[in-house]
Parts: structure tokens; C-alpha cells; sequence
């Protein structure tokens, strides 16, 4: 009887010692510090979490992670997610984590951004919907048409900044809390500044992606946005060199020519009075501000400086404007610029 109790009690620390190694001896090592993050799609299996980790992680023994799966009941508690891995974790540590699906937010990021294209395949590469189904999204009138929004003008909701998101979410309700941000960034002060130009939240945006794309000079930008709202005050047209790029598709344009000018598209602020349908780039935060605090001046000319240095010239009447736009002109022509 001794020696079955013994017996009994060795098999018992056998079995001790072998759920001990199959649960808690190290096992999971990220690839890499950048990319040390476990991420499962929605409806995925067990068959999947598997290929997945064998993807993103490096994995000392597969077969004790099965089975501490199948111990812990894994299959029937799958979450999709992006979840952190840590070097050298134990099986029970990543199923208990993968169990409870307490993920780790994406720090979402975004900035030099033209077209609703690239917004949506910058997106798409840090979240797990992808830029198809963003831009499904963004060109859905029914569904914009909630946030008093259209396909032109969309994507005024994403403000470049740092932005604390999950990695499953859906493209709709990227969308939604993108609003709530564009809400929170809309403060009262800065809706009686728009209120006051006057101009709507999207027409700020709108006229702010003009002033970026036409000078990333800080000081220059409240100058330049002063010179278009007074050209819109008196129904002049924008005459916006940028806009002329978005509608041609060429953002390598150094020199608009007449013929450039003939583009049939909303876009052309020469042949269309007012702002355009849309953005023509992601509008940031600084653009904003220098339409919402605009300078108030008299000028409604404007000419790249011929110094090449990202400054304006400005001008009240035609004749000074003339006289700038001729020394821009003999600039780019010395540099054999002609397109």
C-alpha cells in the first residue's frame, strides 16, 4: 500500500512538474521590439491564431502552447485584436491575455496627406480594415451624409495628430471616433472664428489644405489665408495654383501654364468662383488656426518670392503684382524650370 501511495505520488509530481513546464517556462519571444505584437482578424480560429503567432512571434515549442490551449480552453475564447507580446512569456501568460482580449491600442498617426487615396492606405497599414474598405467608407454618401459630410470633403474629419485606437476597429466606426476628435478639436473659440470669416467647419478645412499646399512658411500661412478670404469677400476667384495640381493629378508641377489652367474639373479655381468641393490635402492643425486667425490686410495679389525660400510677395494692386510675378518668372527661367 506503501509503495502505491508512493507511486501515486510520484506520477502526481510528475504531472505537477510537466503542467508547471507546459504553463509558466518561458516560450513566446517577439520577432523584434517594433514589431512585437500578436494581431488576430475578426472570425479567426484556432488554425489561424496559430499561423498568426507563427508569424509575429518566435515560439520555442508549438506543442506545449497547444496544449495549454486546449487546457485553459483557448479555442472557445478567441478575441480578435492586436495584443502585445514580451519577451520570454509563458504559455499561460499569452492565452490568459489572449483570453481576457485586453489589447493594446495602435498609436494611430497621419500627417502629409493629399488625397483621400493615401489617407486611406496609410490607414489601412496600422489597422486591420483595409484601405479598400476605408475608402468603401469614405465615398459612402448615405453614411457621411450622418456627420453632415460628402465623399469631397470626408476626410476634414482626420486632424493629423497622435490618436490612441484599437487595431479591429471597423472602417464605420474609425469614422465615428474620428468625428468625436474633429468634434473636441472644434472648440467654441474656434467655431465663433469660422462663424465670424464667415465660413463652415468643412469651407475652413477646405481653404486651409489651399494655404498649406501654397506655403509651409508659418509666418506666410495667416498671410495667405488673408488674401484668399478677401478675394471670396469680393467674389474674385481663388486663383489657387494648388488646386490646379490636385485636379491635374501632378503634385511635381513647379510652374502652372495656360493650358493647365484649361482643366475641366470643380477644382479649378480659376475657371470655378469659391472654394472647391473639397480638401486638397489633410489639412493640419496649424493650417486651421492660420484661416481661423487670418490676417487682416488689403492685399488680393500674391507671388512666390523669387528668392525660392517658401515666401510670398504680396500686392494691393495688378501692376505691383506684375512686377513680382516677372522677377519669380526670370528666377525659375535662369534655373531652366519650365514645368
Amino acid at each position: 500500500m506503501n509503495k502505491v501511495i508512493k507511486w501515486m505520488g510520484v506520477v502526481i509530481l510528475i504531472l505537477v512538474i510537466f503542467v508547471g513546464y507546459l504553463l509558466f517556462a518561458p516560450n513566446i519571444f517577439p520577432v523584434s521590439e517594433e514589431k512585437g505584437f500578436l494581431c488576430i482578424p475578426d472570425s479567426s480560429t484556432f488554425k489561424d491564431v496559430q499561423k498568426y503567432l507563427q508569424r509575429d512571434a518566435r515560439v520555442l515549442n508549438f506543442k506545449t502552447f497547444n496544449y495549454a490551449a486546449h487546457l485553459m480552453h483557448y479555442g472557445d475564447n478567441i478575441h480578435p485584436g492586436r495584443y502585445q507580446l514580451k519577451t520570454a512569456m509563458n504559455n499561460f501568460q499569452l492565452i490568459r491575455l489572449l483570453r481576457s482580449g485586453r489589447q493594446t491600442p495602435v498609436k494611430l498617426t497621419f500627417n502629409n496627406i493629399r488625397t483621400k487615396e493615401q489617407l486611406a492606405g496609410r490607414l489601412g497599414k496600422q489597422l486591420m480594415a483595409d484601405s479598400l474598405n476605408i475608402m468603401k467608407v469614405l465615398n459612402d454618401t448615405a453614411f457621411l451624409s450622418k456627420y453632415g459630410l460628402n465623399p469631397d470633403n470626408a476626410i476634414v474629419l482626420f486632424i493629423p495628430n497622435t490618436y490612441q485606437i484599437f487595431w479591429n476597429v471597423t472602417a464605420k466606426k474609425l469614422v465615428e471616433r474620428m468625428d468625436k476628435e474633429y468634434n473636441k478639436f472644434w472648440t467654441p473659440e474656434r467655431r465663433a472664428k469660422a462663424a465670424a470669416i464667415p465660413l463652415q467647419l468643412p469651407e475652413v478645412s477646405t481653404l486651409a489644405s489651399i494655404v498649406e499646399e501654397e506655403t509651409n512658411n508659418k509666418k506666410d500661412q495667416p498671410m495667405v489665408a488673408g488674401l484668399y478670404i478677401n478675394r471670396l469677400k469680393v467674389g474674385m476667384p481663388l486663383q489657387a495654383d494648388p488646386t490646379i495640381k490636385f485636379a491635374l493629378g501632378d503634385f511635381s508641377l513647379k510652374r502652372i501654364l495656360s493650358g493647365n489652367l484649361r482643366v475641366n474639373s470643380p477644382y479649378n479655381t480659376y475657371r470655378n468662383l469659391g472654394l472647391p468641393p473639397g480638401p486638397i490635402r489633410v489639412a493640419s492643425e496649424r493650417g486651421i488656426d492660420a484661416v481661423l486667425n487670418y490676417n487682416h490686410h488689403n492685399y488680393i495679389y500674391m507671388c512666390a518670392s523669387e528668392t525660392l525660400n517658401g515666401e510670398h510677395k504680396f500686392a494691393v494692386t495688378w501692376k505691383e503684382h506684375v512686377a513680382n510675378a516677372k522677377k519669380y518668372r526670370q528666377t525659375l527661367n535662369e534655373l531652366k524650370i519650365f514645368k
